[in-house]
């Protein structure tokens, strides 16, 4: 019986799983509202009701996927964090890191920078508690800065969080829309040292009689 209890559970995650790939490749060909949940059961190989016994709707496929895509990329981003202990290293490996996850996953990254900004209720409802933490890692690192007195002080670790977001965010939104017009105009490897370099430049403290 347990046996089996595990093979219906995988069995379960596999679909899950199909569904939310499949809902990748839809949204980013289709668009989030030129999607119909019958495209995301056909692209996945799965019944129309099926999708109903893991999602409310079309909004709750795109706000899970949203979260899945985060966790990983929260996972990643810690196991890459631990093996330094600079805090500026962190903080140009949290940037590199980012940006790269843009580039190697390009069809969900339009997803996630182009569609997920047209869900209502995702704007409206969604408590992003993994998207929180994904940003105190950063106000995290800063804080560790300016206890070892690395970064000023005068940074404070809020703000700072939504700025080098932001500006990553706006990087990666223009790589997106470029790429669809077929106008390539800058790459990210590029953006993300050059990125790093100018937060960093504005984070550390000045070294002593300059």
């Amino acid at each position: 019986m347990a046996r089996q209890k595990k093979i219906n559970e995988k069995k379960s995650d596999d679909k899950r799983q199909r569904i939310l790939v499949g809902a990748i490749k839809v949204f980013s060909t289709k668009g989030f509202h030129g999607s119909k949940v019958s495209d995301i059961a056909r692209e996945a190989g799965v019944a129309d009701g099926t999708i109903y016994l893991y999602f409310k709707n079309k909004d709750d496929i795109l706000i899970q996927l949203f979260d899945e895509s985060l966790k990983v990329l929260l996972n990643d981003m810690r196991k890459a964090l631990s093996e330094e202990n600079d805090p500026l290293k962190k903080i140009r490996v949290f940037i590199r890191m980012h940006l790269d996850s843009v580039e190697k996953y390009q069809s969900l990254a339009e997803v996630m920078q182009l569609e997920l900004r047209q869900s209502s209720k995702f704007m409206k409802e969604h408590t992003p508690k993994r998207f929180t933490e994904y940003l105190n890692i950063i106000s995290d690192i800063i804080r560790r800065g300016q206890e070892t007195e690395i970064i000023r002080k005068d940074m404070h670790p809020a703000m700072m969080k939504r700025a080098i977001f932001g500006a990553m965010d706006e990087i990666a939104l223009g790589w997106v829309l470029s790429k669809q017009r077929k106008r390539r105009t800058y790459e990210l490897a590029e953006c993300a040292d050059k990125l790093a370099d100018i937060f960093l430049a504005g984070l550390t403290l000045p070294k002593q009689g300059s």
